[in-house]
């Protein structure tokens, strides 16, 4: 199965950031439990320009992170992937249910009670850690498992951002929405004139993003919004999507999202820690992620097999898919970045939360690990027979 050289420098950093991610998040749960505590708490919430420093990270270069996940996006859709509905077909369905699956599993267990919103949490896949877990298998895992996997978990966060945008917007200032969809049909214009200059589409991004974080709707969305806008062309080496998609693979990778991980995993466990993961949003966050995301992809994938609207990649086995919905229900970065607009005004359930995501990714992530190298190495040995 031939793949772009994007494609793979994408998946290459992805991978590459699942580790450092890693490494990132158990420094910052040391320090948050050592002795510099406080000051490491503290230096999150320093305020500059009336934010703190964890907010310019979430509002702001998380921005930077989703208009990569937009680029990738356009990418496939125009000529990757899910540039042809027969492929698309089969990750949408299993995205759609590996989302549907793990929030109606976390209903059952918090609708009526104050933890409902965080219905979007189980709904999340981190592609650097899902990506990184793959890593560990080596080159004996198909290419096309690969690409099934970054096209689902691609659309996974899409999806998640459109329940961002739907469903934890609490105020809506429809003038500043205006403004920032009307910057946007601008540099819509500019792409239509072939105008294929990156600054005016860079300062135009920044204004979205300015009047999107006041109108209410999470300014993260102005991302997505902006890689949509940026002239595609034929995707060559020379156009601005292709050339910003490999500016923005590395500093995404090595220093955004280890940063957000380093702001966003300094949790203080308390001693009672334990009893935490006993409330209903635990149980429904394990669930949703551990359960509900293999259960929900391999029966949407099953079903549309079943009904004729697609068929499996060459060489994937329904073991492959199975793997792949557990590798999916990776959460952390998504997870907790939806657990922020959930429950802002919740700190414990905040914190509850993380901690149920950290260990539902690592559950799933090894579960989804352990289950693969079986499979592979069960074809490696029918292969020499």
């Amino acid at each position: 199965m031939r793949v772009s050289k994007l494609f793979t420098e994408f998946v290459e950093s992805e991978k590459s950031s699942g580790i450092v991610l890693i490494i990132c998040t158990l420094v910052s749960l040391i320090l948050a439990n050592s002795v510099l505590q406080e000051s490491y708490g503290h230096l999150w919430h320093y305020q500059i320009g009336h934010h703190s420093v964890e907010h310019w990270i979430n509002d702001g270069l998380m921005t930077i992170f989703f208009l990569l996940i937009g680029l990738e996006l356009e990418r496939e859709v125009y000529i990757g992937e899910l540039s042809k509905i027969k492929n698309a077909l089969l990750p949408i369905i299993a995205a759609a249910g590996g989302m549907l699956v793990p929030a109606g599993i976390y209903m059952i267990f918090n609708y009526g009670t104050p933890t409902q919103s965080g219905a979007g949490i189980p709904m999340a896949t981190d592609i650097a850690f899902a990506l990184g877990v793959l890593s560990l298998l080596g080159n004996r895992v198909p290419t096309s498992l690969k690409v099934f996997l970054t096209a689902l978990a691609v659309i996974d966060d899409l999806g998640a951002i459109l329940v961002i945008a739907f469903f934890y917007t609490d105020t809506l200032s429809l003038l500043n929405l205006g403004i920032a969809l009307g910057i946007m049909g601008v540099l819509f214009v500019f792409n239509r004139m072939k105008i294929n200059n990156w600054l005016p589409y860079v300062i135009g991004g920044i204004g979205m993003w300015y009047f999107m974080l006041n109108s209410g709707i999470h300014a993260t969305i102005s991302g997505v919004l902006l890689a949509f806008v940026i002239p595609f062309g034929d995707g060559g080496e020379k156009t601005i999507s292709t050339k910003m998609q490999h500016f923005l693979h590395k500093p995404v990778a090595f220093f955004i999202l280890p940063v957000f991980a380093l702001a966003n995993t300094a949790i203080v466990i308390g001693s009672d820690w334990m009893e935490g993961l006993k409330h209903e949003n635990s149980i429904g966050i394990f669930l949703g992620l551990v359960a509900g995301k293999p259960l929900g992809i391999v029966l949407f994938c099953f079903a549309a097999v079943a009904f004729g609207l697609c068929q499996l990649p060459r060489g994937l086995k329904w073991g492959h898919i199975l793997a792949t919905g557990f590798m999916a229900g990776i959460g952390f970065t998504m997870s907790i970045f939806i657990t922020l607009l959930a429950f802002k005004s919740q700190p414990d359930d905040v914190t509850i939360s993380k901690i149920a995501i950290m260990i539902s990714s690592v559950v799933a992530g090894i579960v989804g690990y352990v289950f693969l190298n079986k499979m592979l190495k069960n074809n490696t040995l029918e292969e020499d027979e």
